[in-house]
């Protein structure tokens, strides 16, 4: 093998690995439940629900099978491991769409969302460098443009020459830099959210108060992450109940109530998505990515390559047309009935049928 093979890989995590997950979840050393006013973070009675369920009744190999039902590779780009699910459609003249996560997301989001997009396209969904089966990044500086520039060389070893790059999070901005530095082949971008596009001040009353109560009350991870991220690192990557508890935050806070993402539809799926965090070690190099946009924050957006923006009207921040429109070639802008920041966990039909439309569009 040279760096450059593409291998197939399969999710295998050794039993005495998920045992162990059990067996510490178990013998968690929970804080004094106090009575306390106030909003102060996820509650411990619902951390220690979510963390019951998870040590018990919930199957990691039920996921485990749901991943390996797709073809699935890895290869070396720049130096690390870049993983990625890669579901073929029938035609093989169909188009290619890369679907791309961010923080706390992992392939597991798109679970449900595969198999249906991979009737009409064909599908990829890496793991970003540092995040989940890609495995922690051997070295810093993986700004969300080397990750662009990773995902690129990914498609191309794939053989696509022609793709469609789809992100939410973190992903919408590597599918933003994927436009900027791999033009000659990314047909269209489109994302739901428009980082470095927020306006200081909007007309948008609904944007304005997301945008407020992301400052004031929502951003405490964000602010550790970018300036402490190994002083972290140690707790998520020994305490499966301390990892649970901050990501569980994340979709308490970030996703439309109606979702009921801790309902029995999604809490397993939402389960399954921690745990690739947590067997992959992946807690303290997933949140490099925050680090390292603080030190580089560049924010070029393409003038030229079709982009379409999708608003969920309860996500972490909400695009604003007015400040999107002049910066890109703007050829769709859709606003969804329902749904946050993980539609592809709190509405992957309504995000399915999104993208075909897109697709189609184009």
């Amino acid at each position: 093998m040279t760096d450059t093979d593409v291998t197939p890989f399969r999710v295998e995590i050794p039993q005495a690995e998920v045992d162990d997950l059990r067996e510490r979840l178990a013998r968690t050393r929970w804080p004094v439940d106090q009575q306390l006013d106030g909003e102060r973070g996820i509650p411990l009675e619902l951390t220690q629900r979510l963390a019951q369920h998870m040590a018990g009744a919930w199957d990691w190999r039920e996921h485990e099978a749901a991943l390996n039902a797709h073809d699935q590779v890895t290869t070396t780009i720049d130096g690390t491991r870049i993983h990625a699910l890669h579901a073929r459609s029938a035609a093989a003249d169909a188009p290619c769409v890369v679907l791309l996560h961010g923080w706390p997301g992992s392939v597991v989001e798109f679970q449900r969302v595969i198999a249906p997009l991979s009737q009409v396209a064909h599908v990829v969904v890496p793991s970003l460098p540092g995040y989940g089966f890609s495995g922690p990044t051997p070295t810093g500086g993986w700004t969300s443009e080397r990750m662009a520039r990773a995902v690129a060389e990914l498609m191309a070893r794939l053989g696509y020459g022609r793709y469609v790059a789809h992100g939410g999070d973190w992903g919408s901005r590597v599918a933003r830099d994927l436009a900027v530095v791999d033009p000659d082949h990314v047909a269209a971008i489109h994302v739901t959210m428009t980082m470095g596009l927020e306006p200081e001040q909007s007309d948008d009353a609904r944007a304005a108060e997301r945008a407020r109560r992301y400052a004031q009350e929502l951003s405490g991870y964000m602010k550790t992450q970018a300036t402490k991220p190994l002083s972290l690192a140690p707790a998520l990557t020994d305490s499966p109940a301390g990892q649970l508890a901050w990501i569980a935050e994340r979709f308490r806070d970030w996703t439309d109530p109606a979702s009921d993402v801790f309902g029995p539809a999604t809490l397993d799926l939402v389960l399954a998505n921690v745990a690739v965090y947590w067997f992959t070690g992946t807690a303290g190099s997933s949140s490099q990515l925050y680090w390292e946009r603080r030190e580089h924050p560049n924010d070029e957006w393409s003038t030229t390559v079709p982009t379409g923006v999708c608003v969920l009207p309860h996500d972490l921040r909400l695009p604003v047309r007015a400040a999107v429109e002049p910066a890109v070639d703007l050829v769709s802008w859709t606003e969804l009935p329902r749904g946050g920041h993980f539609p592809g966990i709190e509405v992957p039909d309504l995000l399915v049928e999104e993208l075909r439309r897109f697709l189609a569009a184009l």
